[in-house]
């Protein structure tokens, strides 16, 4: 038992988690707009910190966190901090993949049922008083072979809402016996083999960054679709461009992109739009979403949830 916890918030979150974690007897502040250099000045006070992804959490950060015992991430990874460092000085790292997984296993078979029946391209046709059948003639999902790289939670939620579909589901992830009765586990050589549509459901880790580039894509035996909602690095988009323009990719499903800021509230790090993007924008075969797959207004309230109830296990006030 302990007598106070101290937490300071520096992101906004869903009203709950601050109204159950009073109610818990923890004590809360919230700083929202002070930079990173000013909240290290006054990291020291307290003992648990809640964030998003205003800023990463470096070394420098908690070599003046002296008394912190917790972090906790308002969503699924936990790249954002530098997990090792902060392990060794005993800080426990709280997550919360369970809030978000529906929501992002929704988003992305929207997006792959938008993309097979050119949702996007039809709907802004008409609007411009083009009424063209022919060219929008789509595809059926039933038949089709689907993979999913990383089998975690949101790759598992998303294989759940493919069981209405008469579609065979393989997974490929470098951890071993993942693979459940929605989704048959293959070694990436089949899985390159098979599939018609490729979801990303990866971290952002030194392994999967730039992975899927122009090797990769051509690695594949079949033309195939591809969705990404989950960090926009894992993708070289200028390859990505160039398979989209040979046709090896037949369409992409993007609610994430290699050039986001950490925060993810603003798009470019430069000024200038990449050709590259530039090209996605204008491609019909391409839908993008702004980092929105797990942020309905559901999984919002979901996410503080899971963090509330999470501090609250480990921490008994």
């Amino acid at each position: 038992m302990l007598n106070s916890i101290k937490i300071l918030h520096i992101d906004s979150n869903n009203p709950i988690m601050m109204e159950q974690l009073q109610a818990a007897g923890f004590t809360n502040h919230e700083d929202f707009t002070s930079s990173k250099e000013e909240i290290e000045a006054k990291i020291h006070n307290y003992n648990g910190v809640i964030i998003r992804s205003r800023f990463r959490i470096d070394k420098t950060f908690l070599d003046k966190a002296t008394n912190l015992q917790f972090i906790a991430r308002v969503g699924a990874g936990l790249e954002s901090i530098d997990c090792e460092y902060a392990e060794s000085k005993s800080i426990t790292l709280i997550a919360a993949p369970e809030g978000n997984r529906n929501a992002v296993g929704e988003h992305t078979l929207g997006m792959i049922l938008s993309l097979f029946n050119n949702l996007n391209k039809a709907d802004r046709e008409i609007r411009l008083g083009h009424w063209n059948r022919e060219s929008n003639r789509g595809h059926e999902l039933d038949g089709k072979t689907v993979g999913i790289i990383g089998y975690g939670n949101m790759g598992k939620w998303f294989a759940k809402k493919l069981r209405g579909f008469d579609v065979e589901v393989l997974c490929y992830d470098i951890q071993e016996n993942v693979g459940d009765e929605n989704a048959k586990q293959v070694s990436l050589a089949e899985f390159q083999q098979k599939v018609d549509v490729v979801s990303l459901h990866l971290p952002w880790t030194p392994e999967t960054n730039k992975m899927v580039d122009a090797a990769f894509i051509e690695a594949y035996a079949k033309p195939f679709w591809i969705l990404n909602t989950s960090r926009g690095k894992n993708i070289v988009t200028a390859d990505l461009v160039t398979a989209l323009q040979s046709g090896k990719i037949l369409g992409a499903g993007l609610d994430v992109l290699e050039y986001e800021k950490l925060s993810f509230e603003t798009l470019f790090q430069e000024n200038e739009t990449p050709e590259a993007f530039q090209y996605l924008l204008n491609a019909s075969n391409v839908i993008l979403s702004p980092y929105v797959a797990g942020w309905t207004f559901e999984s919002h309230k979901r996410l503080a949830q899971v963090i509330v109830d999470k501090i609250k296990s480990n921490y008994k006030i």
